[in-house]
């Protein structure tokens, strides 16, 4: 039995301003995953650009910023065992048209873009992640 592990996510602006994140918290819950950190929040154009600072040389930057300070998002610290691999199965394909059936992606995504949903892609990201939104006491408590 692997140990848990946490990961991190956003319900992006699309799936907030559209109705579906109380549908997205509850496949992710019977997926396996507990919430154990959730924070509404409205990025700012700085919070945005430094969180996805990793990706500033690819074309889609600027419109991902944009995208992502539009309108509210939900940040969470999830948890369960093998929680990064595991989200990134549940999330689906970044294209919703490549995602498999059942997936956030392929349920509630309008596009490559506005996909709904992001995950951490590895533990060490993960870690990052979690820092980013959620303050070392909010950590050390989840």
């Amino acid at each position: 039995m692997s140990e848990l592990q946490k990961t991190f996510s956003i319900i992006k602006p699309d799936a907030v301003s559209t109705g579906k994140a109380g549908k997205i918290i509850s496949l992710l819950e019977d997926s396996g995953f507990r919430i154990v950190g959730l924070r509404m929040t409205k990025l700012s154009q700085s919070q945005a650009e430094g969180f996805y600072a990793v990706h500033s040389e690819r074309p889609f930057y600027r419109s991902l910023v944009t995208f992502m300070t539009e309108g509210p998002v939900i940040v969470m610290a999830l948890e369960r065992e093998d929680a990064v691999k595991k989200l990134r199965e549940v999330m689906g394909a970044t294209n919703p048209a490549n995602a498999a059936e059942g997936t956030v992606r392929k349920l509630y995504a309008e596009s490559i873009e506005r996909n709904a949903i992001h995950g951490s892609d590895a533990p060490e990201t993960a870690a990052d992640e979690l820092q980013y939104f959620f303050t070392a006491i909010e950590l050390n408590q989840l």
